[in-house]
């Protein structure tokens, strides 16, 4: 299944801040994937759900704490 997100949603990635565009969900026996368009380059590319966290909105609350992982 694909679903596409509107609006996109800001998140962080190995690869820096980008907008998620798509998620892939392949079933129940791997991860999802998530298409993300990079804010710096406009690359888009696919990662798993594990490598992407939702980047820190004030207004909803969302992501307050840092993430150690994504520095």
């Amino acid at each position: 299944m694909i679903l596409q997100l509107n609006p996109a949603i800001l998140v962080e990635t190995p690869l820096g801040r980008g907008y998620a565009i798509f998620i892939i969900d392949y079933g129940m026996h791997q991860n999802t994937c998530w298409v993300v368009a990079l804010e710096d380059t406009g690359v888009v590319k696919h990662f798993d759900c594990n490598d992407v966290i939702l980047s820190t909105n004030y207004t909803y609350g969302l992501n307050l704490r840092k993430n150690s992982n994504h520095d």
